[in-house]
């Protein structure tokens, strides 16, 4: 088994939003925002390269959308999926699964690309995995959450065929890959947990969007039950802690992986490093 860090590009969101009723003198030393009150987040995805499988957890934003939407984000930086990809001699052709952790724009927008006046999947031999309640979850969106969920992003994936769910009642996607599931954020948010090398480790996806969220009461104002989302993070981390998981952050600016430690204010980071360092 390999794994690959998939770097697809950056965007800004409100740093507000992000850290929820934590107030910007505290967090605005861990991300700091410009003068829109915007920080810049990461965009990173997983592939995972496991016998005959080639493996992509989640795939950024995408290009579709409009200048309008795209306006809102401020995406920068130099990184691509394609880009990211090729640096491993691999192509959106040769990815079998497609895991999405949930269907928020920021994460499964590269699903689905225009051919012309078509709506068509990115990965053309890929089967895409989401989970039966999270899709029935987006597809008849609250309006809270409507404007996460795009339908161009969701709804060829099923028309062309190569939707697939995994199944909620077993944990494992795979030999080596568990799914976690979290229902704070989104309801049945899926985080993949990779065995490799002896270790356990966890795509984060939107429990823990960044190491600045490891404390408890960081939660973002973008989760629909933050309560939930307060109790899965203590249990989650606690847990972590005690089976050494890696912690593979999808949102950081700046810190791809860590270990965590126990300390006088609670359950923190250990060491950061980046994934190729494993």
């Amino acid at each position: 088994m390999n794994l690959y860090t998939i770097n697809t590009g950056n965007f800004k969101l409100d740093g507000g939003a992000m850290f929820g009723v934590v107030p910007k003198s505290i967090w605005h030393k861990l991300n700091p925002a410009d003068n829109n009150n915007m920080c810049t987040w990461a965009m990173r995805c997983l592939l995972i390269e496991d016998g005959n499988r080639l493996i992509l957890i989640d795939n950024g934003i995408g290009d579709k959308q409009d200048e309008k939407f795209f306006g809102h984000y401020y995406l920068h930086g130099e990184d691509t999926l394609d880009k990211s990809l090729e640096k491993y001699g691999f192509s959106r052709n040769d990815i079998t699964d497609v895991i999405l952790t949930h269907l928020h724009f920021d994460h499964c927008g590269g699903s689905i690309i225009r051919e012309g006046d078509k709506l068509v999947p990115a990965f053309k031999n890929a089967t895409y995995w989401s989970n039966e309640r999270h899709w029935k979850w987006a597809t008849q969106p609250n309006e809270r959450e409507k404007a996460s969920f795009l339908k161009d992003n969701i709804l060829p994936i099923q028309e062309s065929g190569q939707l697939k769910f995994v199944d909620i009642n077993s944990s494992f996607f795979s030999e080596n890959i568990e799914v976690i599931q979290a229902f704070g954020h989104t309801d049945a948010m899926m985080l993949p947990k990779i065995s490799y090398k002896g270790k356990s480790i966890v795509f984060m996806a939107d429990l823990l969007p960044s190491l600045g969220h490891l404390p408890l009461p960081y939660v973002m104002a973008y989760d629909m039950f933050p309560l939930t989302t307060l109790n899965e993070k203590k249990s989650f981390l606690t847990d972590a802690l005690q089976n050494d998981f890696i912690l593979f952050f999808e949102h950081d600016p700046n810190v791809e992986c860590c270990t965590l430690q126990l300390t006088e204010k609670g359950i923190r980071s250990k060491d950061t490093f980046k994934l190729s360092e494993l």
